[in-house]
């Protein structure tokens, strides 16, 4: 399917906790985009909260994520959202991919298990109804190695292989997870009904995924020289991850980020055995096996 809920992960106290230092956060830090939704979100929580941080180290999400994702899998982005109660909605879209590109009508074999690079979950601090505008995905639609129809991206009722959009109704505690392929859209509020949504967001990705927890103005791999030196507007702003140098100026920079840090940022914090033997930022290859306890909800590969 591409998606996955795990329920009641997170009791009221946790969620207290994360919601109150998200609340922090927005106001200490200011909008850090020029779109249009930009007072809506703040990145790199988990440098901003502790709960929060606790949180995306969760043993019940990593042991979901590090086996389709590898052991030594790390977050690539750490977001609060807090949408208003007129919430409008956005296109479909995939965060990012399609990583196995293929024209339409060239079906990915069954007896292959469909490669997963990237997986988004939402910690859901607030019920989301479906009057509030809650997430949709399209189930199997990360199959397809294709993005969303240009001409359909705002309809509601998209469809891959006959399959219906399929809503994330959920409860405060919530988790739910998605493939990063997976055509999704966040849904338009009932109008004079919606309360708003109010979520953590965290990216788990392959380690040779980098990380893009901050902005690509604030955290780069580009010297002062090498940005003088770019010309062109293809060499500063080119978004292909071909031979092209700089994303600095004028987008987030998806794989060009810092990598590695996160691991020894997470560690210090997790007081319990069990934490540390399920984080993935900290773990290496041959350590401890990270499969599911028995009965977990993983999301589907095929």
């Amino acid at each position: 399917d591409g998606w996955a809920k795990l329920p009641a992960v997170f009791a009221t106290d946790a969620i207290d906790a994360m919601k109150a230092e998200i609340e922090t956060a927005f106001d200490a830090f200011p909008s850090e985009r020029s779109r249009g939704d930009k007072d809506e979100f703040r990145y790199e929580m988990f440098n901003r909260s502790a709960a929060c941080q606790r949180a995306i180290a969760d043993p019940r999400i990593l042991a979901v994520v590090e086996p389709l994702l590898g052991d030594d899998c790390h977050v690539i982005a750490n977001t609060a959202w807090k949408n208003p109660p007129d919430f409008k909605g956005g296109p479909w879209r995939c965060d990012a991919g399609p990583h196995v590109p293929r024209a339409e009508g060239i079906e990915w074999p069954d007896e292959i298990p469909y490669p997963i690079f990237a997986i988004a979950t939402h910690i859901m601090l607030a019920d989301c109804s479906r009057a509030d505008g809650p997430t949709a995905v399209v189930p199997g639609s990360h199959r397809s190695g294709r993005l969303a129809p240009v001409d359909l991206m705002r309809i509601d009722d998209l469809a891959y292989d006959g399959r219906p959009p399929q809503l994330f109704e959920v409860a405060a505690g919530d988790v739910v997870l998605f493939v990063s392929d997976v055509w999704h859209r966040g849904t338009p509020a009932a109008e004079g009904e919606g309360r708003g949504r109010f979520f953590l967001q965290a990216h788990y990705a392959r380690r040779d995924i980098a990380q893009r927890v901050r902005a690509t103005a604030q955290a780069n791999q580009c010297s002062e020289e090498a940005i003088a030196r770019a010309a062109t507007p293809r060499e500063r702003a080119h978004r292909s991850s071909r031979p092209v140098l700089l994303r600095r100026l004028t987008h987030r920079g998806r794989r060009r980020h810092r990598g590695g840090a996160f691991r020894s940022l997470v560690r210090h914090p997790l007081q319990t055995s069990r934490q540390t033997q399920y984080q993935g930022f900290t773990a290496r290859r041959g350590g401890p096996s990270r499969r599911p306890p028995a009965g977990q909800a993983v999301p589907s590969t095929r």
